[in-house]
């Protein structure tokens, strides 16, 4: 009995390790151009017009490769904070549950609060930090980093560990409502899916498991967006400047940028964050389908 539930939750962790990654591959250019728009015009200058000015004007400057900037960063932390984001999940869940084995709307949503904050503190905030900060560095006239172990090693050295743990209470905010918002609005529509599909426990078809997962990305970008644009402005490499902490930048965008600003990059991230959930939805569905008939193969 205890070999089965280790074997369960090694398969929750590599099934998120692979969707994570999966998915950062995919969706990486809109998460540039997300990063770049929020971070536009923190220094006095505003580039673009738009996301599609933004990527065209990268290209044209930069070539293809200058979407994918900042891009090993991010498909590590992604993959990793999957793992850690599912696993957390899967055990919380099942601590949640009822006699039955089903886990409501808000016990759903109190799960993917906890899975959030915990992929916060342990992978998301150091490698979001040094995604924005390689980002942020191609703006300048002369960038300082060379790649992703050549900035984090500049990084470190300027600023200490702190530099890679810069904003890290928008960020823990962030996941946490991201997570809250992502996994109960998947979970709920799941389980409505589920009672017309089949027997209880049937794994649902691929493309159904996608859409869902794209219903649950859009409601969770307009829910979160405010606290991703802190974020992302707290983690800058002017934000020790600018900034006294999450509510002061937050009065800040407030005051000088107006209400909309909060939303700023909501279309690049809408349309990560829509194939996002799609994608890492079905994958780690499919994923733990294979390990279970790996598992099942074993007895």
């Amino acid at each position: 009995m205890t070999e089965k539930k280790k074997d369960k939750v090694l398969h929750s962790l590599i099934a998120g390790l692979v969707a994570g990654g999966v998915e950062a591959t995919i969706t990486y250019p809109t998460e540039y151009v997300k990063t770049q728009l929020q971070l536009d015009g923190t220094s006095g200058t505003k580039r673009f017009k738009g996301p599609i000015d933004c990527a065209v004007k990268t290209v044209q400057e930069k070539g293809i490769p200058g979407l994918y900037k900042g891009l090993s960063a991010l498909v590590i932390g992604t993959a990793a904070k999957a793992g850690v984001r599912f696993l957390t999940y899967d055990q919380l869940k099942v601590l949640l549950q009822d006699e039955n084995g089903n886990v409501s709307g808000p016990r759903s949503m109190l799960a993917g609060l906890g899975a959030g904050m915990v992929e916060a503190i342990t992978v998301v905030t150091p490698t979001e930090t040094i995604k924005t900060k390689i980002i942020h560095d191609q703006t300048r006239a002369k960038p300082q980093y060379n790649g992703l172990v050549h900035g984090v090693t500049k990084i470190i050295a300027n600023e200490g560990l702190g530099g890679i743990y810069r904003g890290l209470f928008p960020v823990m905010m962030r996941q946490g409502a991201n997570q809250a918002v992502r996994f109960s609005t998947y979970s709920t529509l799941k389980q409505e899916f589920q009672k017309y599909s089949g027997p209880p426990g049937q794994p649902l078809p691929a493309l159904v498991t996608f859409g869902i997962g794209a219903i649950a990305g859009t409601v969770t970008v307009y829910a979160t967006m405010p606290l991703d644009v802190i974020k992302t402005k707290m983690q800058g490499l002017k934000a020790k400047e600018l900034y006294r902490n999450s509510f002061h930048c937050g009065w800040k965008i407030l005051k000088e940028e107006g209400l909309l600003a909060f939303w700023k990059g909501a279309t690049p991230r809408l349309s990560r964050l829509l194939f996002s959930g799609g994608i890492i939805f079905t994958v780690y569905e499919q994923v733990m389908t294979g390990l279970r008939k790996i598992e099942e193969l074993k007895y």
